[in-house]
C-alpha cells in the first residue's frame, strides 16, 4: 500500500490505525488467511495516544508499526536484537487477536496488553499454556 494519506491526523502527527486496518480488510485477496500489515507510522486509535499495532478480534487482517519498537525512539542506542524481538511480539499479539484471543492477565503471555514498551520487553515471545488452548480450539472451530 502507498502511505495511507487518507489516515493520516496533522493535529497529532500521526495515523489513525483503525482507518489504515479497514482499508486492509477491503483490499486483501479473499482467500487470504491472514494478512499482516508492517509500517513505520506512528499509529494511534481514538482513544489511546499510540499504538503499536492493531487487530480485528477474529478478521483477518492485522496491522503493527515499527516505529516506537526501535529502542532509538526511547533515546536508546540501536539494538537489533531487542528490536526483533520486539517486533515479533507485536506481531504474535496481533495475529492472536486476528484467530479470536482477547488480552491476557499473565504479564509474560504475548497477549498481554502493551501498553508501555516496558510490557513488550516484560512479556514472553510466546503465549501462555491458557491461550494456546484458546488458539488451538479457535483454529479447529473455524477448520
Amino acid at each position: 500500500m502507498e502511505t495511507p494519506r487518507y489516515a493520516h491526523n496533522e493535529t497529532r502527527g500521526q495515523y489513525d490505525a483503525k482507518m489504515i486496518l479497514k482499508k486492509m480488510r477491503h483490499q486483501s485477496p479473499p482467500a487470504s488467511f491472514r494478512v499482516m500489515g508492517v509500517t513505520e507510522l506512528d499509529l494511534y486509535v481514538p482513544i489511546l495516544k499510540y499504538v503499536y499495532g492493531l487487530a480485528q478480534i477474529e478478521g483477518k487482517c492485522a496491522l503493527i508499526s515499527l516505529c516506537r519498537l526501535r529502542p532509538q525512539f526511547y533515546a536508546q542506542p540501536p539494538n537489533p536484537d531487542l528490536f526483533l524481538k520486539r517486533a515479533l511480539k507485536t506481531a504474535l499479539h496481533e495475529l492472536g487477536h486476528t484467530f479470536g484471543l482477547t488480552h491476557c492477565r499473565n504479564r509474560r503471555c504475548a497477549m498481554y496488553s502493551s501498553t508501555r514498551i516496558e510490557d513488550t520487553d516484560y512479556k514472553s515471545c510466546e503465549f501462555c499454556p491458557t491461550c494456546q488452548e484458546l488458539l488451538k480450539w479457535y483454529i479447529q472451530k473455524s477448520a
